[in-house]
Formats: C-alpha cells, sequence, structure tokens
C-alpha cells in the first residue's frame, strides 16, 4: 500500500508512534509519505528506500495575524495524493490533521480521485482541545467524516463517546513498542556516569505540562531520597520546567536531579533507570511508561485515563490516586529497598509490555488500512 502519514513531527508520544509505526510499514513493503511541516525527530537518523517527507510550507502572509496552516497541509496532501498515487491518509490527531484531510479529500473527489482517511486520536485532541467549545464542533465534524477512527486506549474511546456526538465506530488499537529492537540493542548500561554504585536512579519523560505533574514528581523523590539513596532524571521540555528548576535550586538538589532536556537517547536513559515516575492526572495511553517497561523498568503512577491499561497494579509497578505522594512514595520506596522484589517487577514489567509488541499491533492497522480502501464508493 501507498500510505500518506500526518502527524506532529515532535517528542510528543503522537508523532512518536506515527513515525515508528511508519518506519516498521515501510520494512513490510509499504512506501509511507510523512507529510508535516518538520522532518520527524525519530526520522532524522533513518534512511530507508520506502520512506519519503513531504514538508508542508506556510507562506508568511502580512495579512494573516495566524498563518493558515490546515489550509497549506491540505494542499499539500492534495499535491502528494495526486503525485505519488496515495492509498490511505492516516492522520493522527483530529485538530487539525482530520480536518485537513477532509478538506482535501473533498478538492480530490472534484477531480475523480476517492481516498479514504483513518484518523487515530491519542488524547489531547479530545480531552483538551478538543472539547474547547470553539472547537467542539469541529472535532465532532472530522472525526464522523473519517472513514475508519481508532483510539489508543478504551479509555480515550470513551472519553470520545462520551465528550462528542459520534456516529462512526471507534476501534481501540493501542500504543506500541519495538520490544525486538531493544532486546537487540543490548547496549553496555555505565550506570557509573550518573550514580554510585549505592545510589538508585529514578527517572520521568514528559512534555512538562501542568497536567504531567511535574511537582509531584519531585516532591516524591524528595519522600525517597529521605529513605533511599538515589537520583532523578528529568527529561523533556516545557512550561512547567522553569518552576521545577527552581524548586531544585532553593532545596539545593542540583547535585541529585538532572535536567536532560529533549533526548534521541531515551533507550541508553532508560538502560540507566531503576524506576520510573508517571504521576500525572491525565493520559491517554502513558507511552512513556511502556517504553520504561519494556526496558526492565517499574513504574510507579497514577490511575489516570489509559494508564491502568498499561501498567498492572501490583505487577508492573503500582497505581495510586492522583495526587497520591505519600502512597507513590511508598511503593517506590518498597521497590527499592526489596532488592528480590525490585527484581520479580523488573522482569515483570518486561512481560507486560510485551503485550504491547509492535509486531502484535501492526497488523491491526494494515487491516484497517485495507478496510478502509474497501469501503470507498466510486
Amino acid at each position: 500500500m501507498n500510505i500518506a502519514i500526518v502527524c506532529y513531527p515532535t517528542f510528543g508520544g503522537s508523532g512518536v508512534v506515527a513515525t515508528e509505526l511508519g518506519i516498521a510499514l515501510s520494512t513490510k513493503g509499504h512506501e509511507i509519505h510523512f507529510i508535516t511541516y518538520h522532518q520527524p525527530v525519530r526520522l532524522e537518523a533513518l534512511r530507508h528506500p520506502n520512506i519519503h517527507f513531504h514538508e508542508v510550507n506556510v507562506p508568511d502572509y502580512p495579512l494573516f495575524k495566524y498563518q493558515p496552516y490546515e489550509l497549506a497541509l491540505s494542499s499539500r496532501l492534495l499535491e502528494v495524493v495526486k503525485l505519488h498515487h496515495v492509498d490511505v491518509l492516516h492522520v493522527h490527531y483530529a485538530i487539525p490533521h482530520a480536518y485537513a484531510a477532509y478538506m482535501a479529500k473533498k478538492m480530490l473527489e472534484d477531480e475523480g480521485i476517492h481516498i479514504p482517511i483513518v484518523t487515530t486520536l491519542h488524547g489531547t485532541d479530545i480531552t483538551l482541545v478538543g472539547s474547547h467549545p470553539f472547537y467542539r464542533a469541529a472535532v465532532t465534524f472530522s472525526i464522523n467524516h473519517s472513514d475508519r477512527v481508532t483510539a489508543v486506549s478504551e479509555s480515550l474511546k470513551q472519553d470520545t463517546l462520551r465528550l462528542f456526538e459520534i456516529k462512526t465506530q471507534i476501534d481501540v488499537i493501542p500504543n506500541f513498542i519495538d520490544v525486538d529492537k531493544i532486546e537487540m540493542a543490548g547496549m553496555p548500561c555505565e550506570r557509573s556516569l550518573l550514580a554510585t554504585k549505592e545510589e538508585k536512579i529514578l527517572t520521568h519523560i514528559s512534555n512538562f505540562r501542568p497536567l504531567k505533574r511535574i511537582m509531584d514528581v519531585l516532591h516524591i523523590f524528595e519522600k525517597v531520597a529521605a529513605q533511599v539513596p538515589c537520583k532523578l532524571m528529568m527529561v523533556g521540555e516545557g512550561p512547567e520546567k522553569m518552576k521545577a528548576v527552581q524548586y531544585v535550586e532553593a532545596k539545593g538538589l542540583e547535585d541529585r536531579v538532572l535536567f536532560l532536556g529533549n533526548s534521541n537517547e531515551i533507550d541508553k536513559i532508560l538502560c540507566f533507570s531503576d524506576l520510573f515516575l508517571l504521576p500525572s492526572e491525565q493520559e491517554s495511553f502513558g507511552l512513556s511508561a511502556l517504553e520504561a517497561m519494556a526496558h526492565g523498568v517499574p513504574v510507579i503512577s497514577s490511575d489516570a485515563g489509559g494508564i491502568s491499561e498499561v501498567n498492572k497494579n501490583g505487577f508492573s509497578g503500582y497505581l495510586s490516586p492522583i495526587g497520591d505522594i505519600a502512597t507513590m512514595s511508598e511503593n517506590a520506596i518498597k521497590l527499592l529497598l526489596d532488592k528480590e522484589l525490585h527484581s520479580k517487577f523488573k522482569k515483570q514489567a518486561k512481560a507486560q509490555a510485551s503485550l504491547f509488541s509492535l509486531q502484535k499491533i501492526i497488523g491491526k492497522y494494515e487491516a484497517i488500512y485495507s478496510d478502509a480502501i474497501a469501503s470507498i464508493q466510486y
């Protein structure tokens, strides 16, 4: 199949999933066309004959206060579909991508070209952007006019049905991890670069938005550090980072809390890690938790959204109510102080992650594409 993938090219979960999916599909012989405003970060070091990148350029017209990205994207989609005989559009995020795809689809129909749209909902497009009164109608329209719709968790599917008047069937296809690639990497884990032999390493990876509850991460670490020698790695960028940095400086924790920024070396970072912290107040899935588990890192998380579909309480880690810093800290300390229990959870975390192996998920998307293509009425 000739598949066009529209996504955000950033470090966020939706962009990572879309990029990894495209890479995996290309290895199976499909032609993949990424269409976005910048080359996706996980494509930068990759060269594959079946992968193509088409940049969306938005002309800078002084007339517009905000440049019309949706218009530029829909026009670019039309061009790529016609030039490369694309079979299906797979857009990640309802707004603006599904909306732009629908405009491209209608323009193509005027030229006698019929192409299906597969829309994958990732979370923020539904629970944050989509639920805003200004965008609700556009999100509803985009979902209902997609030929196939998928959601990354059952929790997100139910949120979507609760928040919008949806007429289209939503299939749950969870996020995934390339377990085989992690196993094959077999990289040496030089913990001594970051911590002493006695110190444990806690890790948090996110976009540092308020709903990630970054301060909870720091408070949990402080409680753990009072009983267990440890360090904390904070990976990512976002609006809450400066507040967190200032808190760390005020508490004199600069030598124990490391801010690593955005990174393409997540595998290496998780290789160092003993425990992963994700106390979010909202998660449609929890991809960072899945990545940690695939590296054998137990997860201490909130029981928010789709996290419980990924992190199994008492098996791959522990779940606690949102904001329950005390319980999260107690569970973290229990795991870190009990070597046998920690070792058991590490193995179980890997086992749980294997349920979301890329090899088990990719066929589900191929089936959705084939079904969408077959459903087009000429």
